[in-house]
This record gives C-alpha cells, sequence and structure tokens, in this order.
C-alpha cells in the first residue's frame, strides 16, 4: 500500500481530523454524551461519599447533625430516613445517566462505522484502475471491516467511557481532599508508576495492532483468493496445502492479536497493584492518624470506599488507554487510504460531450504502465487508428502486444503517457468523465453480473429503464427466450458473478445491456473467444445487430469474426506494424496473413513451419 502524510500524522494533527471529518458533524450527540458521562462519573463519587455520613449517622450513633454535601442538613436521629433516600435518589439518577449514555454511545459510534466504511468504499470504487490491480481487495475489506471498527471503539465509546472514569476519578480525589489532604497527597504519589504502566504498555499496543491489521489484510486476501480459486483447488488436490496455508497466516495473526489483548489485559492487574501498593501506604498511615483521633471511622470508611473506586477508575482509564492506542493506528492507515488521490481526474474546465455520432482517433498515443524511472517498458509506442461513427476496426496480432491497452485507454481507466485520445477532435482528458464513459459500451471475454436479478443487470448502465426496454434489448441480444425459461424469468437473480448461468448466457446478457445503454462508441474484448460453436453463433449475430451505426474497437484472437471489418490494424510489440482490409492484409503476405493460413481463413493449408 503507497505510504502517505496520514499514516506518520502527529497525534494533534489526527485528533483534529477525527473531530472534523467525523465527530464534528455529530457534535451534539457527543457533547451530550460526554455530560452524561461527567454526571455517571461524579454521582459515583457521590454514592461513595454517601458511606462517611452513613457510618457516622448509623452506626456510630453520632449526635452531630448530618449534612448531605453542603446542601442539606438534618439531625442525627433522622439519618435513618434521610440517608437511604439520598442514596437511592442518587443511585437511580446515575442509572438513568449511564442509559442515555449508553444509548446515545451506540447510535454515534455505529454511526461513525457507517461514515467511514461508505468513504473507504468511496475511495476504493474511484481509485485508478491501476492502483486497485497493485493491492489485493482483501486490504480493502480488511479496512472496511476491521479498522473502521476499531476506529469506533476508540473515538466513541473510548472517549466517552475514558471521560466517566477520568471524571470519577478526579471527583473521587477531589472528595478525598475534603476528607483528608495529607492522605489524598500519599495516593497521589502512585500516579507516576501509572503513567509509566500506560507508556509501557500503550507501546506494545501500538506495535500489536499495526502487526494485526497488517496480518487480516493478508488473511482477507487469502480468503478470498481461496473462494476465486475454489474449482482450481480441487481439481489440482491441493485444500491441504490451502488450509496450511491459510493456517499459517492466522498464526501470524494470532501471535499479534494475542500480543495486543495481553497487553491489555496486563495493563489493568499492572494498575491495580499499584493501586494495593497505595492502598496498604493509605491504611498504614491512617490507621497511625485514627489512633490520636485525627480520623473518624465514617470518614476512613468513605475514604477506603472512594480509594478502591479510583482503582477501578484507573483500571479503566488505563484500559481505554490500549483501546486508545488501537484507534490512533487504525485511524492512521483509514486516512493514509483515503488520503491517496486517484491520477485520472476530471479537468476543472472539463467540457461536456454531446450525444450524437462519435469518431474515436489515436493519435501517435504511447503508454507504459510503470514510469521508465521505475524500470516500466512501453506497452504502446506510437499507435495512430481511426474508428468513424458506423465503422468497424479490429485490433488482431499476438498475446501480450497491447491491444487490451488500447481499449483501457478510451473511457480513461489510464491516462497516455504520449500523443492524444480525441472523440470528435476533443482530447479525453479535456471532457467530463462522466459524460465521456456514458459514451462508451464495453463487453469483454468473461462480462460481471451482480447477484441480482437479471431485469437489473441489464438495465445496469441505464438505471431507469423500462421492462419493455430491457425485453426488446434482451431480444435483439438473443437472450430473451433462455431468460424466460428461468423460473422467474427476468426477476432471477444471476448468482455470485452470474455463475448461475452459462457462459454464453452471462454473454448474451451483457450485450442486452450494451443494447440498453445505446452508447455511440463499442468496444468488444475478445467477446466470442470464451464461447462453444453454438454459443458463438448467437453472440456473433447479437454483436453484429448491435455494432450497427456505432464507432466499434473490436479485439480477436479468432479472425473469423474481424473478415469484415472496415478496417483491421495488427499490433505487434506495442506498435502498429500493419494496416486494411482482411483481403488486402492476406495478399500483403505479413504478420495476418501468417496468422490468417494459422487459422485457415485463406483457404490454404496450415504450413506449420511457416506460421512458426
Amino acid at each position: 500500500m503507497t505510504t502517505t502524510a496520514a499514516e506518520t500524522m502527529p497525534l494533534r494533527a489526527l485528533l483534529a481530523r477525527i473531530w472534523r471529518d467525523y465527530l464534528s458533524r455529530h457534535k451534539g450527540s457527543l457533547v451530550l454524551s460526554i455530560l452524561l458521562a461527567a454526571v455517571t462519573g461524579l454521582l459515583t463519587a457521590a454514592l461513595l461519599k454517601l458511606l462517611e455520613p452513613a457510618v457516622n449517622g448509623l452506626f456510630l450513633g453520632g449526635t452531630a447533625p448530618i449534612s448531605l454535601f453542603g446542601l442539606v442538613e438534618f439531625p442525627a436521629s433522622k439519618a435513618i430516613l434521610w440517608i437511604p433516600a439520598a442514596i437511592l435518589a442518587v443511585a437511580v439518577a446515575r442509572t438513568l445517566a449511564a442509559i442515555g449514555q449508553a444509548a446515545l454511545v451506540n447510535r454515534l459510534g455505529h454511526t461513525i462505522v457507517g461514515d467511514i466504511q461508505v468513504r473507504l468504499f468511496g475511495a476504493m470504487i474511484r481509485a485508478d484502475l491501476a492502483r486497485l490491480r497493485s493491492q489485493h481487495s482483501g486490504g480493502f475489506v480488511s479496512s472496511v471491516l476491521f479498522d473502521a471498527n476499531l476506529v469506533r471503539e476508540a473515538f466513541t465509546s473510548g472517549v466517552v467511557t475514558y471521560t466517566q472514569n477520568l471524571l470519577t476519578l478526579i471527583a473521587v480525589l477531589i472528595y478525598m481532599g475534603f476528607i483528608d489532604w495529607q492522605l489524598t497527597m500519599v495516593v497521589l504519589l502512585g500516579v507516576p508508576m501509572v503513567a509509566l504502566v500506560l507508556r509501557r504498555f500503550g507501546r506494545k499496543t501500538r506495535k500489536a495492532a499495526r502487526g494485526a491489521m497488517t496480518e487480516t489484510e493478508n488473511l482477507s486476501t487469502a480468503l478470498m483468493e481461496n473462494l476465486d480459486g475454489v474449482r482450481l483447488i480441487k481439481i489440482e488436490n491441493r485444500e491441504a496445502a490451502e488450509e496450511a496455508r491459510v493456517g499459517e497466516v492466522v498464526a501470524r495473526r494470532q501471535r499479534h492479536v494475542i500480543k495486543g489483548a495481553n497487553a491489555r489485559a496486563f495493563a489493568g492487574p499492572s494498575s491495580d497493584l499499584v493501586a494495593y501498593i497505595v492502598v496498604a501506604a493509605v491504611m498504614a498511615y491512617a490507621g497511625w492518624r485514627a489512633q490520636s483521633g485525627e480520623m473518624t471511622v465514617g470518614g476512613f470508611a468513605a475514604f477506603i470506599g472512594m480509594l478502591l473506586a479510583a482503582g477501578q477508575a484507573l483500571r479503566q482509564v488505563t484500559n481505554l488507554a490500549t483501546v486508545m492506542a488501537e484507534g490512533f493506528t487504525a485511524a492512521r492507515r483509514l486516512f493514509g487510504a483515503l488520503d491517496i488521490e486517484p491520477e485520472i481526474r476530471e479537468a476543472p474546465d472539463a467540457a461536456p460531450l454531446a450525444a450524437g455520432p462519435v469518431e474515436v482517433v489515436l493519435d501517435r498515443v504511447s503508454f507504459a504502465y510503470a514510469p521508465a524511472a521505475d524500470g516500466g517498458a512501453p506497452t504502446l509506442d506510437q499507435v495512430s487508428l481511426r474508428v468513424a461513427p458506423g465503422e468497424t476496426v479490429a485490433l488482431v496480432g499476438p498475446s501480450g502486444g497491447g491491444k487490451s491497452t488500447i481499449l483501457s485507454l478510451l473511457p480513461r481507466f489510464y491516462d497516455v503517457t504520449g500523443g492524444a485520445v480525441t472523440l470528435n477532435g476533443r482530447d479525453l482528458r479535456d471532457l467530463r468523465l462522466h459524460d465521456l464513459r456514458e459514451h462508451i459500451a464495453l463487453v469483454t471475454q468473461e462480462p460481471f453480473l451482480f447477484d441480482d436479478t437479471i431485469a437489473n443487470n441489464i438495465a445496469y448502465g441505464r438505471p431507469g429503464a423500462t421492462q419493455d426496454q430491457i425485453e426488446a434489448a434482451a431480444r435483439s441480444a438473443a437472450a430473451h427466450d433462455f431468460i424466460t425459461a428461468l423460473p422467474q424469468g427476468y426477476d432471477t437473480r444471476a448468482g455470485e458473478a452470474g455463475l448461475r448461468l452459462s457462459g454464453g448466457q452471462r454473454q448474451r446478457i451483457a450485450i442486452a445491456r450494451a443494447f440498453v445503454k445505446d452508447a455511440p462508441i463499442l468496444l468488444l474484448d475478445e467477446a466470442t473467444s470464451a464461447l462453444d460453436t453454438e454459443s458463438e453463433a448467437l453472440v456473433q449475430a447479437a454483436l453484429e445487430r448491435l455494432m450497427q451505426g456505432r464507432a466499434t474497437l473490436m479485439i480477436a484472437h479468432r479472425l473469423s469474426t474481424v473478415k469484415n471489418a472496415n478496417r483491421i490494424y495488427v499490433i505487434e510489440a506495442g506498435r502498429v506494424v500493419e494496416e486494411g482490409s482482411h483481403d488486402a492484409l492476406v495478399a500483403k503476405g505479413g504478420l495476418y496473413a501468417r496468422l490468417a493460413r494459422q487459422q485457415s481463413l485463406d483457404g490454404a493449408p496450415v504450413n506449420v513451419e511457416t506460421v512458426a
């Protein structure tokens, strides 16, 4: 994956971006949830503060008036009514605040996950084809499903719960200071030790999180590869080998996950140890002071209760610090993916492309998939060709010569590195991307169908198409009869990647899709090469109907499909080496003639030595 500045972003800048991109849009819910968390924390401390008047007034039989938080004062004889009532009131208020906080955090957290997942998918689907081809789709799946949830846990429930426990800790320390400030100073001696624990385990968590994310990406990749290649795996008896390969990835991922889990798990007990050390010191000091009458039993009980609550809050803060470390790591990775700008972009002053016939011209086009500085060799070199409206132009030649690359340049899947591709005299780079692609229909050797209804697959390029238009396109593509014979007709689902249908059926649905789109430019990439004879005849007839009146650029290895093309360009090693009609090229006796003899298109016997 390409590294961006976001992946090394300082913490303050990272927090600012998280606020700007996600949290600020839900600031009302976030602020309210933090306020409720604060109320919950403060009321937790208040419940513990009630221990002092409860012990002194109910169990030690004190006679002095009792004060509740300096707000209410009542005689000791009424303590049996007032103190339980106060505990109940504070507990009910705390419960309502905690429930409200949980509801807000859940809604806020999952809304933000949805926002992140949609933005990640948008970045993926709009990315350059070169980037999509260089990074396995498993990496995107891992980011969408795994990293987004780590960010949610850290920056919604993590932030709010962290706030709640931190405020509980602060409130408890303040109350402890009111009870006995000297004892509170003893407690604060443990702060440096806690900071050391947080720093140590936070560093381990970040390292483990980075490793777990990488291996989760590898696991997603391995699973998707095995599902895609399951037929090959079975025919080659490689089930055990693939199971072992995935097992290795799982084991590597588990090592990182366990390290992260251990860091989180060990942080809590380590902070507990610090808390118990402080408790032991407090009890020793408080016992010494109680012997001299400087501390009441109720005050001591309340202080110890608050100290234990402070330890629990500290444990939560420590655990949440490791969760936050994972969230920061995931956020940097997510922003790194989102910050990669596509190189294929629409110019600010891009012009519309008017409807109607289109002439396609490649003018001395050169192209390389990688820069020469990175060792990239040119795929196309000074290629020039023209397709007029209503013409059919064929590209033929040895595999790897650059024919498919030419087709990829027309819809701007890639941009030329030299020369220009023009439509009606306008450079593609000066046109609106939407308009450009609206003018092009593509039918490939292995057409892709979504796991949706046949009707929706046909209308994919024109979502507003009516049922009549869909059926008319299917008839033109020789697909209507087999579609109506399916169990639900046009409402039959095609299955994953259309695998419920045969190759010929998928091909005819793709042709029907092109009929519905009715684009003036038609690109055919070996549209019949993978079909049996009967299916090829049906598809070829449908293609001939589709090509009428359109500027058609087709690739074919079966030269029988290009004999009637208006013009044939022979591409070898990225250059146009021959140009002309079928008859003219056969008569010329060059590369095309050798290919034609190999396929017996001129009636002469195949001479293997000549072909070779």
